[in-house]
Formats: C-alpha cells, sequence, structure tokens
C-alpha cells in the first residue's frame, strides 16, 4: 500500500474529508457536521478525531502511513496559515493548520482558501487536469475564484487573488454586494444573482413567460431550465449574466492569461449550453486574439475541495 494524504474542506454546514493515494485516487470520503458554537472551537477536534478513527478503521498508522492533510476554509488564508476571520464558522485570529497538526501529534498540515483549493483539485484530477495555468470560477451562493499558475495557488498578498465574484462590472446598480460594493459579478452571475435579476425582470416587463408561474420564489435553475426550453424572458436574463460573465473572464485573461478557464459549482450544472453562452460573450471582449484560454467545465463537483486539499500537501 503506497502512502496516503487527506483533504479537509470546511464548510459552513459541514466538514469534508477525504483520504488519497498521493497518485490522486480517492480511497475513501466522508463528512462531519460543522458546530459552529463557542466561536467555531470544536471544529477543528471534531476533525482530528474523525481522522484518527478512519484511519485506524482503515489499518493505517497516522506517523507512518500519511504524509499530511490539506486543509481548505472559508476565508482568506495568509501564507503563515493564519486566518482574520471565517465570517461562517465564528472563526477569528486563528492558525488552523498549527492547531489542526497539533491534534494530530504533529502532522504536516497545509491551508488554503476553499475557493483557491478548488481551483487547485480540478487542476489535478479535474477539469482542469492537464494543464498548469488555470483560472477557476464557481457560481454558487455566491462567486468564488481561484487563480493556479505553474500548478501553484496564487492568493496574492492579502489572500484577495481569485476574488473574481467581486469585480466590479455592472454601473447602474443601486443594491450593495454583502462585500459593501455595487454591481460586483457576484450579484449577476451567482444562482443568487440569476434569481435576483429574473425577479426584477418580471417586475419591470409584461412579458408572458413559464418563470411567472414561480413567481418571487424562482431559482437560478428554474431560469436556466427555462432558457434551455427557449423561453424570451429566461434568454433575457441569461443574456445579461453571460454578458457581465463574460466581460470579468475577458479582463482576467488579459491580465493573467491562463490556459483554461473551469467553470463550476451548481449554476455549471447547466453545462455546455451556459458555456456557449459566455463564448459568445467573452469572444466580444477579446477581439485581440483567437489565442487566448479556453473555457472548460468543471468536473470535481462538490469533491474539488477535499481534492484540492489533499493535494495542497504534496
Amino acid at each position: 500500500m503506497g502512502m496516503k494524504c487527506i483533504g479537509v474542506d470546511v464548510g459552513g454546514t459541514s466538514v469534508k474529508l477525504g483520504i488519497f493515494e498521493t497518485t490522486g485516487e480517492l480511497v475513501d470520503k466522508w463528512e462531519v457536521t460543522t458546530r459552529k458554537e463557542e466561536g467555531g472551537r470544536h471544529i477543528l477536534a471534531d476533525v482530528a478525531a474523525s481522522i484518527r478513527e478512519k484511519v485506524s478503521s482503515m489499518g493505517l498508522d497516522l506517523k507512518r502511513d500519511v504524509v499530511g492533510a490539506g486543509l481548505g476554509v472559508p476565508g482568506p488564508v495568509m501564507p503563515d496559515g493564519n486566518v482574520e476571520v471565517c465570517v461562517n464558522l465564528g472563526w477569528h485570529n486563528v492558525n488552523p493548520q498549527k492547531e489542526l497538526s497539533g491534534l494530530l501529534d504533529g502532522l504536516p498540515v497545509k491551508s488554503g482558501n476553499d475557493a483557491n483549493v478548488a481551483a487547485l483539485g480540478e487542476m489535478w484530477q479535474g477539469g482542469g487536469k492537464g494543464y498548469g495555468d488555470l483560472v477557476m470560477i464557481t457560481l454558487g451562493t455566491g462567486v468564488g475564484g481561484g487563480v493556479i499558475l505553474d500548478q501553484k495557488i496564487v492568493a496574492g498578498r492579502h489572500g484577495l487573488g481569485g476574488e473574481i465574484g467581486h469585480i466590479h462590472v455592472r454601473e447602474d446598480e443601486k443594491e450593495y454586494c454583502n462585500c459593501g460594493g455595487q454591481g460586483c459579478v457576484e450579484q449577476i452571475c451567482s444562482a443568487t444573482g440569476i434569481a435576483r435579476e429574473a425577479r426584477r425582470k418580471m417586475e419591470s416587463t409584461d412579458t408572458p413567460s413559464s418563470l411567472r408561474a414561480y413567481g418571487d420564489a424562482v431559482t437560478a435553475k428554474n431560469v436556466l431550465d427555462a432558457a434551455k426550453e427557449g423561453d424570451g424572458l429566461a434568454l433575457e436574463v441569461m443574456a445579461v449574466v453571460s454578458r457581465y460573465l463574460g466581460l470579468a473572464l475577458s479582463q482576467i485573461a488579459l491580465i493573467i492569461d491562463p490556459e483554461i478557464f473551469v467553470i463550476g459549482g451548481g449554476v455549471s450544472k447547466a453545462g455546455q449550453f451556459l458555456i456557449d453562452m459566455v463564448q459568445k460573450d467573452y469572444d466580444h471582449f477579446t477581439p485581440i486574439s483567437p489565442n487566448k484560454p479556453k473555457l472548460g467545465l468543471a468536473t470535481l463537483g462538490n469533491d474539488a475541495g477535499i481534492y484540492g486539499a489533499a493535494r495542497l500537501i504534496l
């Protein structure tokens, strides 16, 4: 049996864990509940206990058979592993990699921001396999991003590298984003943003649409399904979403110029339909050259985080 590595992806409701061969095959994956009470101080202890239990149930020895563990956390991570704040966990000024290492008898632990780590996972075993330079955009409840150059995460000096969701793209936005800005990519292209665009469109027009049956409960999935079926209003909403996403991608392409953009998150389940729409706008904003980053889909889904976390330690 070869050496193993462990990937830990800390989310607001659950912590996903995976044990991997160092070559990238997933051996086993499981979850523990994220206990957020008392400032989230039980989270890492729960993780450590769960890792110990799993490792011994597999007949492995932590010291002998495990190279280390990687940790993806929902917030900016400084180069030394310090985390100023993870709003969804209650963490303030902690060093989770140091703490987890201590709880696991000094096992090497490396940490990174969850979106950056997911990008690393897609590079290693997902939609970016075979590429050393990629940018991942996650279209979920929010919009996350990760920049990988030469197979390494570019987190930036302040942990702001890859915060694609907060690039300002729309001038006439009156509402505020969670970041305090107005007109962010996240306000338009996230699942939440797509639903909001649809509600606005329904209020401001009387175009008949199958979406009207959902009223204010309309979701991004409703919009994408209707757009695929040719619903006029849904297509108008997606034209807005696609335009601003294409704009953001063009700006990133002209700064970083990766080999490929990998699009993930729940919204990317729309698949090639979404890619084809965005491609048109992206091409419109990058007339400078046909030789530019490709657009592709993420393939690891919710497992991208554990894959990338495990890859951090190698």
